[in-house]
């Protein structure tokens, strides 16, 4: 073999040429990631307690779902952490090679298994467990240069709608989040403690009053069954919408006849539903997406697409929102 290319140097160019063409295009065409998948895969089970403080967290939640996680199929070992906004975070680390889809669902199995033995405001709540990825790629600050219109719970709102979704279509993205949650608009009951002590009321009545008055249902029909010629129906309100409305529920009546209201003793506002994070850019409120990529994607052609989406999705931004992707890990 070695003979015939020393005797046919032409033979010996061309093949030297289409070695060196099919290795430029294979450079070009193989996966690039800045971190390689040599980790060992891991799942993270997250919960959150409203209202709870660490102590009370790692007290009534982490032992329950701990002991139902604990020895799941190819597990190495877990860690646990708990913050005072109520959240717990548990990380399961598995085996170098075991399945990372096939480990969620395992995992997920035995968290369901512990539900009932959790605080209802948990469950309530919800209980995720999704891939531990360690790949992040990007992160794309939006922010409001008009702070009197638009404050950080709206560009929240906004990012968490409008272009968190669409970053996770594009292929090759495994997550895109709001870096410390998600601001949603809540109904915020701010209660006055020296109202409160003057009526008597509790906290307890309060929450019963709301939960009471605030509820989707189905109330029926009239005529259902019967000889009637037509059937009407029910239609009624369902869960309010307005600080005002929040404001009339009734949370008793007085002997006197006299009806005690929420507006009473509280004060009722629409706001975000935590405010256990602030987030701006260059001194503007705003909010910080980041974005993972999928193990084995290439890292160059994520980062043009997210180039891409982000100078076609500004066109549409509302006046006053902006952007600055001011972290990537694109190389070229």
């Amino acid at each position: 073999m070695l003979k015939k290319f020393i005797d046919r140097p032409v033979l010996a160019t061309a093949v030297s040429i289409l070695l060196v063409i099919l290795g430029v295009l294979g450079l070009y065409r193989l996966p690039l990631q800045m971190f390689p998948d040599i980790a060992p895969p891991a799942v993270l089970v997250t919960a959150v307690y409203p209202g709870a403080n660490a102590e009370t967290v790692l007290r009534s939640v982490a032992p329950s779902l701990e002991e139902s996680i604990n020895g799941v199929e190819n597990m190495s070992y877990m860690s646990s952490t708990a913050s005072n906004d109520g959240t717990l975070a548990i990380t399961v680390f598995f085996k170098q090679g075991t399945d990372a889809d096939a480990a969620a669902v395992n995992v997920q199995n035995r968290v369901a298994q512990a539900t009932s033995q959790l605080p209802g405001e948990v469950v309530q709540a919800g209980i995720t467990t999704v891939k531990q990825q360690n790949s992040f790629i990007g992160a794309i600050g939006i922010y409001t240069d008009d702070p009197k219109k638009y404050d950080q719970t709206f560009v929240a709102n906004y990012a968490q709608i409008n272009l968190v979704p669409e970053l996770k279509r594009i292929p090759g993205i495994g997550q895109a989040f709001i870096f410390g949650g998600v601001k949603d608009y809540s109904m915020r009951v701010w209660l006055n403690p020296s109202q409160m002590a003057l009526y008597g009321v509790t906290p307890a009545e309060v929450m019963g009053a709301i939960q009471d008055k605030n509820l989707e249902a189905a109330p029926g029909k009239l005529g259902e069954r019967s000889n009637e010629v037509f059937e009407y129906v029910i239609k009624y309100k369902g869960k309010l919408s307005k600080p005002e409305d929040y404001g009339d529920i009734a949370i008793r009546a007085n002997p006197d006849g006299s009806v005690l209201h929420l507006k009473d003793v509280a004060r009722v506002e629409l706001g975000a539903y935590s405010y256990t994070s602030v987030s701006h850019m260059n001194g503007k409120d705003g909010v910080v997406i980041g974005v993972i990529q999928l193990a084995g994607s290439n890292a160059n052609e994520i980062q043009i697409a997210v180039d891409k989406f982000m100078e076609k999705a500004a066109k549409d931004f509302p006046a006053g929102i902006k952007y600055n992707q001011f972290y990537r890990t694109k190389t070229a």
